[in-house]
């Protein structure tokens, strides 16, 4: 019928479609939808791929369009997750419409279905960032790989960050700001999504610093003195703006002197008097003097007394007609007068000499410790260090200690830090040499007491074995239940740790625990290069603290497996945790890099509570929270919290390089009595990894067969090769494919204190053969090399082996009061007092840093109450193993000569300073 055919399309027309399929997404497994509609349409099938859909998969709809009468076909397949998968073809997976009608047929769009994803991991994720007020933040975000591709939104402390035209984001998704505020601290965060998921970030922290700046200086203040030459001064704070979220403190000066003049008041003085007038109708006569000799000037007094002076001329007799009589004064009355008048005058001038000689004396007494620089004199005259030089015996670790040494091979052997138990000590403890005589002062007298401190120490040299009373000997547990609340340690009874003969112990001891009080004092893990110096008034007065330090080994492991970062030292606790000092304490801790060049950047980590590591300083930048001094084989650490720290290292090149201790052990084989076992160790060269060793070997019954030697280990990704060479072969064989082993380049470079062993197991032919003599060779490929010389006599070893012991002399783990500092404390005092405050001719704590060699990040000790203080804890804790004072009197010498070299004279003209701190060299 014709309806019908112009129902489907006889009318003339192609089909159009009312609906073509649009590209999909298949999110996880669930299938989606294609659709089509077209009008007029006989049929419409989909085509996916190339090939046709199965008319069973098709789901088909008809209605009539109400506006135009013609028939509308919709038709509608399913595509499964499965279905793409299994095409592999070299463009996305495709579908389109294929509609039908008398005229002819018409194909829809291609519509692609892709299976929706989104990685976990970002591609790049923002870092944290300190940047100064005004400077620019860029931190880049590169979102994981995604279908669709992922939208990026940032977030400030987990809220969106909106666009305000300040901060702005790229087409890559960084986020820049161009000038910072203090307001742009803060946490950022990076978050992507698509259907599929959403992602974060790793948190990176943006700190917005101030760098602190001058304020204006101040008017100059009055001159210090009344009359003549004084001083005066002006400051300024490092308020404008005050270093903020740490920013850099202020460099420089925060006060001036300068030299100031004043002019002296001059007081009046009388003229000679004028003489008698004639004597008037009244029988008087009189006299003038003028206020003249000198005038008054600048504020002076006025003379005292009349200018004008009026006698009678005839004593008191007149005529009645007024005629003058001539003075009728008997002579002794008159010669009277003038022995009073010169007695008066005599008195007044022996008191003035008097006074004037009590005002000196004075003076010269306070100006003996009012000096502006220590003499260097004074330092070596109030205490004098002593070295005793022995001959060098013969190392007992060594099974053959006899033998001749090999002069073509170094042979230094480092012993681990431990206390000097030696006379200097106890001289350094004596009172009377703690408080220099004033005279000391005085270059010329450098000679007569350096040789009265010779004679006092021969005197006393019979009490360098007495032990402290606070002394605590290593392996010792302390009991403090007997110490009550407020009490010091000097308070408790001598007894109460009195020193006890125990065995050594069976592991090496990674713990030390004192109690020390206001008198300060050190502490020290035995043979681990690890001790913490307490200073003098750190701990308040009456209060003690039981501190203590402890070396963690389940902790040294790799700050991150992302980062290329190493340990370089042990992990050391120190605490209490509450502990409350009033001053920074001095930690050293032995490391194992190689710091001659700049290949590396070393960082101080502390240990949070979730056992992850976050930055405290590195080793090369300025702060004022902490101070590193890194020197070629220990870092010297001023900390003011308690807590686990360590010292990290990053790689900056292939240049790197790591110290390694190297070692051969010996011992018979228990199961074969014709056996003889090498043992070989690699460890990083502190020495805390070499006592773990030594201590194993201990229990094990081996020997040393050489003195360790060090080997640098770089970074370049290649691997450490041990072998063994010129085994006498008529004598001795060893196990079938040992002779050379071989440890990867991650096994050493991230050995983290654990020991890397390789052993060589020898054999014998006969009894006989009681002498084994080897060379074993220690190199890294396209690296260093090391030759460990063996030559030992097995015959000594099956007699009876002899344990190896470590350091033996380290039985002390703490000292406490004077015997812990090489500077006596008066002396310190004296130092502190005379260099943090500055004088005209820049004599300050600065000043004594630089000759000290302690001359970079000095805005950390103009931060702290007594910054000289400071300088010399940190030079006590560089020479505690020392035992001289050479380089400080060495220092204060050359400070000392930066005065005029010739002798001022004291007079009233001259700056109160220079008066008083005259140069007697």
């Amino acid at each position: 019928p014709r309806g019908e055919a112009l129902q489907h399309g006889q009318s003339g027309t192609l089909p159009q479609f009312l609906e073509e399929p649009v590209d999909a997404y298949i999110v996880k497994n669930n299938p989606i939808k294609l659709r089509c509609q077209a009008r007029p349409a006989l049929q419409i099938f989909f085509k996916c791929n190339g090939d046709w859909v199965h008319q069973s998969q098709h789901s088909s709809q008809e209605h009539t369009d109400l506006g135009t009468g013609l028939k509308i076909r919709e038709v509608m397949i399913n595509v499964s997750r499965q279905q793409v998968e299994d095409f592999h073809g070299p463009e996305d997976y495709w579908c389109l419409c294929v509609a039908w009608s008398h005229l002819g047929t018409s194909k829809s769009r291609k519509a692609t279905v892709r299976i929706a994803y989104l990685r976990k991991n970002f591609e790049q994720d923002p870092q944290g960032t300190e940047v100064p007020l005004n400077g620019m933040i860029v931190l880049h975000c590169r979102p994981p790989e995604g279908v669709p591709a992922a939208e990026v939104e940032w977030l400030k402390n987990d809220e969106p960050l909106s666009s305000d035209g300040v901060i702005v984001t790229r087409g890559d998704h960084s986020l820049i700001i161009s000038e910072a505020r203090l307001s742009d601290s803060g946490n950022y965060t990076c978050v992507s999504s698509n259907i599929v998921a959403k992602r974060r970030s790793a948190t990176a922290a943006v700190i917005v610093y101030v760098n602190g700046g001058w304020s204006s200086w101040t008017d100059w203040s009055p001159c210090n003195v009344r009359c003549g030459r004084g001083v005066q001064k002006r400051s300024r704070t490092c308020t404008n703006p005050a270093p903020l979220n740490g920013g850099a403190f202020c460099e420089g000066m925060s006060v001036q002197k300068s030299t100031c003049s004043t002019l002296c008041p001059v007081d009046g003085g009388w003229g000679e008097w004028s003489a008698w007038s004639a004597c008037s109708s009244d029988c008087e006569r009189q006299r003038g003097r003028e206020c003249t000799a000198p005038e008054p000037k600048h504020g002076g007094r006025l003379c005292d007394g009349v200018a004008l002076a009026t006698d009678n001329c005839t004593g008191g007799l007149c005529t009645q007609n007024r005629k003058l009589l001539h003075d009728a004064k008997p002579q002794g009355v008159e010669n009277s007068s003038d022995v009073a008048l010169y007695s008066g005058l005599a008195a007044g001038v022996v008191t003035v000499v008097l006074l004037i000689i009590a005002v000196t004396l004075y003076r010269r007494s306070q100006s003996e410790y009012g000096v502006d620089v220590i003499d260097s004199s004074a330092l070596t005259g109030g205490f004098q260090s002593f070295s005793f030089k022995t001959s060098r015996q013969a190392n007992p670790l060594l099974i053959n200690s006899s033998m001749q040494p090999d002069l073509t091979v170094s042979r230094t052997y480092t012993s681990p830090m431990c206390f000097q138990d030696s006379i200097d000590k106890e001289l350094m403890a004596e009172r009377s040499l703690l408080d220099p005589l004033p005279d000391l002062k005085v270059k010329g007298q450098k000679t007569e007491v350096f040789m009265k401190a010779h004679i006092w120490a021969a005197d006393r040299a019979e009490y360098h074995v007495i032990s402290h009373p606070q002394t605590f000997p290593r392996g010792l547990a302390p009991d403090y239940r007997g110490v009550s609340v407020g009490t010091t340690l000097g308070r408790r009874s001598k007894n109460l740790f009195a020193p006890q003969v125990s065995l050594p112990p069976s592991r090496p001891l990674h713990r030390a625990t004192a109690v020390f009080g206001h008198a300060g004092g050190r502490l020290v893990v035995p043979n681990t290069g690890i001790s913490l110096l307490v200073p003098h008034g750190g701990i308040a007065e009456d209060t003690t603290w039981e501190m203590y330090m402890i070396i963690n080994q389940q902790d040294s492991s790799n700050v991150s497996e992302d980062e290329p970062e190493v340990f370089l030292s042990p992990a050391v606790t120190y605490g209490p945790p509450g502990l409350d000092l009033s001053c920074p304490i001095a930690m050293t801790i032995a490391h194992c890099a190689e710091v001659g060049a700049d290949n590396w950047t070393v960082s101080l980590k502390r240990q949070m509570h979730d056992n992850k590591w976050e930055d405290v300083m590195s080793v090369d930048e300025e702060s004022t929270s902490c101070y590193c001094l890194l020197e070629a084989q220990r870092c010297h650490v001023l900390l003011e919290h308690p807590g686990s720290y360590a010292l990290v290292g990053e790689p900056l090149n292939q240049g790197a390089a790591k110290r390694l201790r190297l070692a051969v052990f010996g011992s018979v084989d228990p199961s074969n009595s014709l056996g003889f076992t090498l043992r070989v160790y690699c460890v990083d060269d502190t020495p805390q990894a070499f006592q773990e060793v030594a201590v194993g070997e201990r229990s094990r019954g081996g020997r040393l067969l050489e003195e360790p030697k060090v080997m640098l280990f770089r970074g370049n990704t290649f691997s450490l090769q041990v072998s063994i060479q010129d085994i006498p072969q008529l004598l001795w064989s060893i196990k079938p494919f040992t002779t050379c082993q071989e440890f990867s380049f991650s096994q050493v470079w991230a050995s983290n204190q654990r020991p890397l062993q390789c052993a060589f197991s020898l054999e014998r032919y006969s009894h006989s053969s009681s002498q084994l003599s080897c060379k074993i060779s220690v190199r890294q490929v396209k690296g260093e090399e090391q030759i460990l010389q063996v030559y030992t006599s097995v015959v000594e070893n099956e007699k009876g082996v002899v344990p190896f012991f470590t350091q033996s002399d380290c039985t002390i783990t703490s000292q406490t009061g004077s015997r812990a500092f090489k500077i006596p404390l008066s002396i310190r005092q004296r130092i502190s007092a005379t260099f943090d405050t500055a004088n005209a001719k820049g004599k300050d704590w600065q000043l004594l840093a630089r000759k000290l060699h302690i001359d970079r990040n000095l805005c950390y000790f103009a931060c702290q109450e007594s910054p000289s203080s400071i300088i010399l804890s940190l030079w006590e804790a560089q020479h505690q193993d020392l035992a001289d004072l050479d380089s400080l009197a060495s220092a204060l010498e050359e400070i000392s000569k930066i005065q005029s070299p010739r002798i001022a004279i004291l007079d009233c003209s001259r700056d109160e300073q220079d008066s008083e701190f005259t140069n007697l060299g």
